[in-house]
């Protein structure tokens, strides 16, 4: 019906691929589009997922982003176009990091269960690759620890210096497995699980605690600009 708003909208913009969900009665639409250009992907493929589900922005009632961290760019696409309609229409908004999105899809995983059964006092540890030789970690156990922006050589050799057992989640260049850069030193989590799912972005819309900071941005890498004034 026209003006009820009862569409969730989900958004990961901040890298490539670009991951899109509307859902609307239940029922989920999804789309996965490679490329850096986002803000060239993001209206038209809003546009075909909405007209698969029968409505239109107007009839958003929540959006759900992936606030970083990843390119710059990319995260203020998700952020603008999300406080755009908390503004216009008076959508909720909900936030969550990608290390926060691999962790819940990775600690519901059959693998993780059985490996922290087996490893009580173990941590999660979610990689995910940022630019060039560049990587991004953020470690959780009792309690979450802050995330990094790393090296390649810095990110090994914190992994390396933990005392407890590691399950390692997260992407490495062109969103591969981790394989390669961890040379099996630590037990992985399955890639499919690596990866933000639609559904999980739909999941977060559900859940007000992500309502808070939902427009905060985590860039963790600073802006070329603020480099070069340092």
């Amino acid at each position: 019906m026209p003006g009820i708003k009862d569409v969730i909208i989900g958004l990961d913009t901040s890298s490539s691929p670009l991951v899109a969900v509307v859902e609307r009665g239940g029922k989920k639409y999804a789309s996965r589009r490679k490329g850096v250009k986002q803000e060239r992907l993001l209206f038209p493929v809003l546009k075909q997922l909405l007209t698969k589900a029968g409505a239109d922005l107007t009839h958003t009632a929540k959006v759900a982003i992936i606030r970083g961290p990843g390119r710059f760019t990319g995260i203020r696409i998700s952020l603008t176009f999300a406080s755009m309609l908390k503004y216009l229409s008076g959508a909720k908004v909900y936030g969550i990091t990608v290390f926060e999105a691999v962790r819940l899809q990775v600690a519901a995983s059959k693998r993780f269960l059985t490996w922290k059964a087996q490893n009580p006092a173990g941590s999660l540890a979610v990689v995910w690759h940022a630019f060039r030789e560049e990587y991004f970690l953020q470690i959780f156990n009792a309690q979450s620890e802050a995330p990094q922006w790393l090296s390649r050589e810095e990110l090994l050799a914190r992994l390396a210096a933990r005392k407890e057992p590691l399950f390692v989640a997260g992407a490495d260049k062109e969103h591969t497995p981790l394989e390669t850069l961890l040379e099996g030193r630590y037990t992985l989590a399955d890639f499919k699980d690596c990866i933000v799912r639609p559904e999980t972005l739909v999941a977060v819309a559900q859940n007000d605690a992500y309502q808070k900071d939902a427009l905060e941005p985590l860039y963790l890498k600073p802006a070329r600009f603020e480099l070069l004034g340092k």
